[in-house]
């Protein structure tokens, strides 16, 4: 049984949801009659691997939907993503091998595809785990959806918003994992802090699901992997319009 942090987003205010309201942050923009994180808490509840919840966000908003539930616990969200999940992980129960970390913006999220991760990650040992999706894969299920794909040796792939971490290792991946974040709007001292070699590999076409997972590895002095998904529903994450026109139309089928 594991603990489930999810990534709820800070009181950032001044964000329009699609029928014009005003939200906190993205998972509470509504679609349909419940917010986007409503349906991310649920898949994971509807789950038999997780035995707790931490949401991480704004706490006044959240105690709306979740006061009183017992396998919910409510946390603060901080002003990176980081800072959100180390308030949760403040409130983490016992001493759990391994923490899942979900942001609250994938509506789409089931019971399947959350057991499925979990499942391959139980498959080895390992530090770190980070679904990713084939492009075809997301393309045969939610065609036209615009999602951003990385081009490697195995076919093109797009990220999930899921990871599973040990939480022995969480410490000391803490300041390598706030460099990422601050530099991931800055390509060139993204590429330089990744290696120059990597990136040469990646232009070229030839750098491997291994060779990325051996690199952040090596970076976070952990063993990590990347667990390829057939549910693409785990990285389809609400950014702009269309995803949340896209998100609409699978919710109401």
């Amino acid at each position: 049984m594991f603990s489930a942090i999810v990534l709820g987003g800070g009181c950032k205010g001044g964000l329009i949801d699609g029928q014009g309201d005003r939200v906190v942050s993205e998972p509470f923009i509504r679609v349909g009659r419940r917010y986007m994180i409503e349906y991310v808490v649920e898949a994971l509840r509807d789950s038999e691997y997780i035995r707790e919840i931490i949401i991480a966000g704004p706490v006044e908003e959240l105690e709306k939907i979740y006061k009183g539930v017992p396998e919910i616990s409510l946390a603060a969200g901080g002003d990176t993503a980081i800072r959100s999940f180390l308030n949760a992980f403040g409130l983490v129960r016992g001493d759990p091998d391994k923490i899942l970390i979900v942001t609250g913006d994938i509506p789409l999220l089931t019971k399947q595809a959350v057991n499925d991760f979990i499942e391959s990650c139980l498959r080895q040992e390992g530090d770190l785990f980070y679904p990713i999706v084939k492009k075809e894969t997301n393309e045969s299920r939610y065609p036209g959806a615009q999602r951003t794909y990385v081009t490697l040796k195995e076919g093109a792939f797009t990220g999930g918003n899921v990871l599973m971490v040990n939480s022995r290792v969480i410490q000391k991946c803490i300041p390598v994992a706030e460099r990422l974040v601050y530099l991931r709007k800055k390509p060139l001292r993204l590429a330089s802090f990744l290696g120059w070699d990597l990136l040469m590999r990646y232009l070229l076409g030839i750098l491997s699901v291994h060779d990325a997972e051996k690199r952040v590895s090596d970076l976070l002095g952990v063993r990590g992997y990347g667990i390829i998904s057939p549910y693409p529903e785990i990285g389809i994450d609400v950014d702009k319009k269309s995803d949340l026109t896209l998100v609409t139309k699978a919710l109401s089928m």
